[in-house]
């Protein structure tokens, strides 16, 4: 297991502030306000963000 930034250390790790802000706006502008919590993950945090990311390019690219 690598001594800094490991898959396990990151995957029980709360989500960073970066994450929270990112995820935040994403929801609203996605119109999806619940996809933000204060209690995420790391993990479940970024696959929040790259679903939202995913729908946001989707709905632009009409």
């Amino acid at each position: 297991m690598a001594k800094y930034g490991g898959v396990r250390e990151r995957a029980s790790a709360q989500m960073t502030r970066a994450q929270a802000l990112r995820l935040r706006g994403l929801a609203e502008e996605a119109y999806q306000p619940r996809q933000y919590a204060g209690h995420l993950s790391f993990e479940e945090a970024e696959r929040r963000i790259q679903a939202l990311e995913a729908e946001i390019a989707l709905a632009d690219s009409f």
